[in-house]
């Protein structure tokens, strides 16, 4: 469905999911998001709270991004009103070609670019940018700027720290990315940890879940099946 036309229903969450393809990312990890992704919007917890969840739909948008001028549209904004929607999504995440892999990690321009995708999207209850990422900010601009340049307003923005490429990088996002209502972090022990960590962090985006003070590191997920 063109996206143009979500304004039409009632939505209650409009959900965009920025994943990191900056150098610090090599091949065999961007796989391992990709692949990750997929399965996460796959899995049974994660159907079942889109689809069975609450009052309204979901919208789903996903982008690539990492230099300043360096972000992608994978999926552009997508109803997720039944399971074949579901399908389709997934399918095409599992897909998703790298956009680029040699420039820095330009998070301020990268959460403009997320804005400016949320608004054109639909006008949900909820307006949610989940932030991936394993490296702080090095080049341009960053969060606090993008927050004050770019159109927040009553956009919440989570994040999703993959630890191992840089120290800083957990304490970088609690005090600098997240942002807005029932903001909330959860870390991933390197990119093989990135599925179970999706999959948490998209069930309890979607359901809306409120832990308390949960922006520091949240305990991941037992093993998949």
């Amino acid at each position: 469905m063109h996206w143009a036309s979500l304004a039409q229903a009632q939505c209650r969450l409009a959900l965009v999911l920025a994943l990191d393809v900056s150098s610090s990312v090599d091949a065999v990890e961007y796989d391992l998001q990709r692949v990750g992704l997929a399965a996460a919007l796959n899995a049974d917890e994660v159907r079942h709270a889109i689809l069975n969840g609450g009052q309204g739909d979901v919208a789903l948008a996903v982008y690539e991004w990492s230099g300043f001028f360096q972000q992608k549209t994978h999926l552009d904004w997508t109803w997720l009103r039944s399971n074949e929607d579901i399908d389709a999504a997934v399918r095409v995440l599992a897909k998703m070609e790298r956009s680029h892999d040699d420039f820095p990690t330009a998070i301020g321009q990268a959460l403009g670019f997320g804005a400016t995708l949320m608004e054109r999207g639909p006008d949900c209850d909820r307006k949610v940018i989940d932030m991936s990422g394993d490296g702080i900010n090095n080049y341009g601009f960053g969060p606090q700027a993008a927050y004050r340049n770019f159109p927040f307003d009553n956009v919440t923005v989570n994040g999703l720290v993959i630890l191992g490429q840089s120290p800083e990088v957990l304490r970088y996002y609690r005090d600098n990315v997240l942002r807005g209502r029932n903001a909330f972090l959860i870390t991933a022990n390197g990119f093989e940890e990135f599925r179970d960590a999706m999959t948490k962090k998209l069930y309890r985006e979607v359901n809306d879940i409120v832990l308390g003070d949960d922006k520091a590191a949240a305990p991941r997920l037992g093993p998949r099946g």
